[in-house]
């Protein structure tokens, strides 16, 4: 049945509900390039304004997926399951997860993206790794994951074209804050993919996506109900993004805290998280016999990581680089650190050339932003307190604007859960 794209835009202008049949042609007639780029710019308006219920958002959903490949890794000899985060700032916890959930008997195939803004990417951040890879063919990845057990690699153009043509879409046309759109545009990915199960790491903060908790905990909920009514084990923990995790913004930088916590150390909240997301990922693949807790601490883990990193033509003994340049940031005064506002953090990395402005932007691999205190920390006037990191020190002078109002030093500090909810 054909139908008309001027229609399907009217239907949900009107407030109207979009039927299974009005939704499955507007996305397969736009991959096609049968609808214009205009009217669906309309229609993604019209969908920001007036929302989906749960029908039409679980059908936009599966149209997209329908408009490419399905993977299938029921052939495998263990159990898959995958993460996503909804972005952040020094968010390198797939970094150390992958692989301590595949020590663990379970298979990760991680498809993973490149930062934009102020939100770091995670294979900007392996590219930094000399020799490493982020393409790989279906068969490589599938030989990998029964090898090696895990994967973070790039997505292949056959996982839910729409989506990928959409996107480009939403960012140049004020639409990307829409949560039916951004449920879909994840979860029709990840369904794609194939994993039997999935945990959810959706971010909320001045350094997140989504900056208030009634629209987190909202997308938590719509993702967590289109996995599940795809037949995906998934479970969401919303996660606070006030603060950066760990001490680290950056590519590389990112990269050797990560394998500081596949050694048994790095900082205390990057372990919290790959522990919980780890917990969360053995259960919902069916394992609960095995402690993560214990993989990092006997060195599996860190076998994993160098297997997968390797199996990608990086060197896992390679150095990583370093700036050539470096700016220490004082603390101004002393007392307790109050506040490190991640949003201007992740900012400043940005700034320094860690990040992209447009997509097809170069990055930096070694700047970035080091913190040598968190807040709850104890500083004194003058130490330092924040590293900048960049291969131009012409650089510098914007970073340092952005982080103009970004530290607070008080007489306390109210310390806050990582893990603030879970959504099953």
């Amino acid at each position: 049945m054909s139908f008309d794209a001027v229609d399907v835009i009217r239907t949900k202008r009107d407030k109207g509900e979009l039927s299974d049949g009005q939704i499955d042609w507007v996305i397969d007639a736009y991959t096609r390039g049968a609808v214009a780029d205009e009217q669906m710019s309309a229609l993604a308006m019209a969908i920001l304004l007036n929302g989906m219920n749960r029908r039409e958002i679980a059908r936009w959903t599966a149209a997209m997926i329908a408009s490419g490949e399905r993977m299938d890794f029921t052939k495998l000899s263990r159990p898959t399951a995958d993460k996503h985060s909804t972005g952040g700032v020094g968010d390198k916890i797939t970094l150390p997860l992958a692989p301590l959930v595949a020590a663990c008997g379970v298979a990760v195939p991680q498809l993973s993206g490149r930062g934009l803004g102020h939100t770091g990417g995670t294979l900007d951040k392996l590219e930094s790794i000399p020799g490493w890879r982020a393409a790989l063919s279906n068969d490589e990845l599938m030989h990998q994951l029964e090898e090696v057990g895990a994967v973070i690699c790039a997505a292949g153009d056959g996982l839910a074209p729409a989506d990928k043509k959409l996107y480009a879409l939403r960012d140049v046309t004020g639409t990307v804050e829409s949560i039916p759109l951004i449920a879909s545009s994840i979860m029709s990915k990840k369904i794609a993919e194939g994993t039997g199960a999935l945990v959810l790491d959706v971010k909320v903060g001045s350094g997140a996506f989504m900056k208030d908790f009634d629209d987190a905990r909202e997308l938590a909920s719509t993702m967590v109900a289109l996995g599940t009514d795809a037949g995906v084990k998934t479970v969401a923990l919303i996660t606070d993004m006030s603060v950066p995790l760990g001490l680290t913004a950056g590519n590389a930088l990112e990269v050797r805290e990560s394998v500081e916590v596949l050694a048994g150390g790095g900082p205390a909240d990057v372990v919290e998280l790959t522990l919980a997301l780890a917990v969360e990922m053995l259960a919902a693949a069916g394992v609960t016999d095995v402690d993560p807790a214990e993989k990092l601490r006997d060195g599996t883990a860190m076998d994993a990581w160098r297997r997968m990193v390797a199996a990608q033509g990086g060197d896992p003994a390679a150095s990583l680089p370093v700036a050539p340049e470096q700016h220490v940031v004082p603390a101004p005064a002393s007392g307790m650190l109050s506040k490190l506002d991640a949003l201007a953090v992740g900012v400043a990395a940005w700034r320094l050339g860690a990040g992209r402005a447009r997509k097809e932007d170069p990055v930096s691999a070694v700047a970035g932003v080091e913190l040598h205190a968190k807040p709850g920390d104890h500083v004194a006037e003058g130490q330092p307190l924040l590293t900048l990191h960049t291969d131009d020190p012409a650089r510098f002078e914007r970073a340092l604007e952005s982080l103009a109002d970004a530290v607070e030093v008080s007489t306390s500090y109210e310390v806050k859960p990582l893990v603030i909810e879970r959504i099953a």
